[in-house]
């Protein structure tokens, strides 16, 4: 990919958070000065010369302050480049002892190198999302170098029909030890045959069909499949629940998509020998809709939609059966969209003892989610997108725990369980190999409401 191709907005971010953490000593000596052209760059203007966006801001003080933006006619100092050994960031407590001239073998001891392929502009809804989870990635090799952890990041806009071959024709490509894209399943083949002839490691963040993930070891796919999701779902509920009295609720959504899910956690129960009751929202009375509850045993709800409408009259069912029966014990197990709800059905998500599997939990009352966003606020000039999950921290979470692994393991990371204590802020990962190839996120959690007025994350 062209120097001039990547994204100007990109540059002004990577000014913006690099800067906040530089030295004020100023440089001695340069080579020349730099009159900007129209439309050129930081990032730019740094390939040009052969040097880091550190080095030009330190020889340039004005570059770290939040509103500088590189206008024509501007004149800019240009230093010489530090050695190359420099710029290595070695591990805590390891001698560095190789040569400066680093293989990816020395990962460990050296600049991470880090690309991003995904659609950055601001055409559609596509490109805004993937903007603010580039952003998020960015906020987290910003924190990663408090810990003495240095990264290189090199950015292309992979939009929809964007061309695969141009961007991976970029030398700085091949250079990357870590990837993440692509958005679009049809430029997975392309890709994943690159990293695995470049010995790159590839994270898919999103969902897309991949088969290539059975095949090439290089490949972390974040997303599970929804089948997977559904067995590995069912089978917990079968264990957390084992000693509850399910009652399946058929709300009569002819739209719902959740029939594979419950069909399958009603065989599994089954096999297990687990009794359960089955009634209907709208046609069960209020007598039978009462007697599918156990009076002995703790009640777990499931229902059969995942529509807010529904699921506001099955609260109003279930007031009634707490009314007649006050020592009923009333649980329910709902779906991942369950947490957009939360902010107006919170209180009775407390009352009922909600479960909601997800492989997210975005807290926006937690300390750590406020820090992110207020950081957002202050380098980018507005709020996140009100999504879920949040982009910005997905990308946070994603580049925080592969940066530190490729730091700690190097080229041998694998992502799996306990290999460093990183708490995520909104997305859990722990990845298990699939047969011969790539590697699979496996994390998943129950996001409880407990009736205390309490919020707790199950991870399993």
């Amino acid at each position: 990919m062209k120097k001039n191709s990547i994204l100007k907005y990109t540059l002004c971010v990577c000014m913006l958070l690099v800067g906040s953490l530089l030295a004020n000593s100023q440089v001695e000596k340069w080579r020349e000065q730099h009159k900007v052209k129209k439309n050129e760059t930081l990032y730019s203007i740094c390939q040009d010369y052969g040097i880091t966006l550190e080095e030009l801001q330190t020889a340039n003080p004005e570059l770290m302050t939040s509103s500088y933006q590189p206008k024509k006619g501007d004149r800019l100092l240009i230093p010489y480049p530090k050695k190359k050994e420099e710029t290595i960031a070695p591990q805590v407590n390891t001698p560095v002892t190789a040569s400066p001239l680093k293989t990816k073998d020395d990962v460990r001891t050296r600049t991470i190198r880090v690309g991003v392929m995904l659609p950055l502009h601001d055409e559609n809804g596509d490109g805004k999302r993937m903007v603010e989870y580039y952003r998020g990635i960015l906020m987290a090799c910003d924190s990663l170098k408090l810990l003495g952890i240095s990264t290189d990041v090199y950015a292309w806009n992979l939009a929809e029909h964007g061309n695969v071959s141009t961007v991976l024709a970029d030398p700085n490509a091949a250079r990357c030890d870590v990837i993440f894209g692509p958005l679009y399943s049809k430029q997975m083949a392309e890709l994943s045959a690159f990293v695995e002839r470049n010995d790159i490691k590839l994270v898919i963040p999103f969902s897309i069909v991949a088969p290539e993930l059975y095949t090439n070891r290089n490949i972390f796919q974040v997303y599970q499949s929804t089948n997977s999701q559904i067995e590995s779902t069912s089978r917990r509920f079968c264990d957390w629940f084992k000693d509850y009295h399910p009652v399946f609720v058929d709300c009569g959504d002819t739209t719902s998509t959740k029939g594979p899910f419950t069909s399958t956690l009603r065989r599994m129960l089954d096999q297990r020998g687990i009794d359960y009751s089955i009634t209907n929202l709208k046609k069960s009375s209020d007598k039978s809709f009462q007697k599918s509850f156990d009076t002995k045993k703790k009640n777990i709800v499931v229902l059969n939609t995942g529509r807010s409408p529904e699921l506001n009259a099955t609260f109003g069912r279930l007031s009634m059966v707490a009314t007649e029966n006050p020592a009923i014990h009333i649980s329910m197990f709902g779906y991942t969209e369950w947490l957009m709800y939360a902010n107006y059905q919170l209180e009775n998500f407390y009352k009922y003892n909600v479960y909601v599997p997800s492989a997210f939990y975005t807290n926006l009352l937690s300390a750590a989610t406020e820090r992110i966003q207020q950081k957002y606020r202050w380098n980018f000039h507005q709020d996140m997108l009100p999504s879920l999950p949040r982009f910005a921290l997905t990308g946070f979470d994603h580049a925080y725990f592969f940066l530190m692994g490729l730091h700690k393991y190097g080229h041998s990371f694998d992502g799996a369980s306990g290999r460093f204590g990183y708490p995520p802020v909104q997305t859990p990962l722990k990845f298990e190999r699939i047969g011969n190839g790539g590697l699979q996120n496996k994390a998943y959690m129950f996001i409880h409401y407990m009736p205390e007025h309490r919020i707790e994350s199950i991870n399993y």
